[in-house]
């Protein structure tokens, strides 16, 4: 059973920078491509991006492009989202997701993902 585990959230001031990490067990982490998505209260699901098998990252959002950078590592069998100049509008719960089809015009909007994690808080105040 593949289990998906993020961890790495918490309380930060606008302009901090955080590093979220999403550990995958149970399966095969190299046939996976992966996805971060979150959700802020009262609103939708959003996907923020993903990385292919091959470390290529595709950005759901624009208003991360330039300050997340998405990153694996196939040694640790883990995803990072490495987030920079916080926003409050960041504010969510973050989620990691694999892909195990891969196919490329479903993930790179945000579906087709099979295997979700439980979510992580990021709060972004001053």
């Amino acid at each position: 059973q593949v289990h998906l585990a993020e961890s790495g959230g918490g309380l930060l001031q606008p302009g901090d920078s955080l590093r979220l990490s999403c550990e995958v067990s149970g399966g095969s982490f190299r046939r996976y491509v992966m996805g971060w998505f979150r959700q802020a209260p009262g609103k939708e699901r959003e996907f923020v991006g993903a990385i292919s098998r091959s470390g290529g990252p595709i950005y759901g959002l624009d208003s991360v492009k330039g300050r997340f950078t998405f990153s694996r590592d196939t040694t640790k069998s883990t995803l990072y989202l490495q987030m920079n100049s916080l926003e409050p509008g960041d504010t969510a719960v973050y989620y990691c997701a694999a892909s195990e089809t891969g196919i490329y015009s479903e993930y790179v909007r945000g579906r087709g993902y099979n295997y979700w994690g439980q979510g992580t808080q990021v709060t972004v105040s001053s």
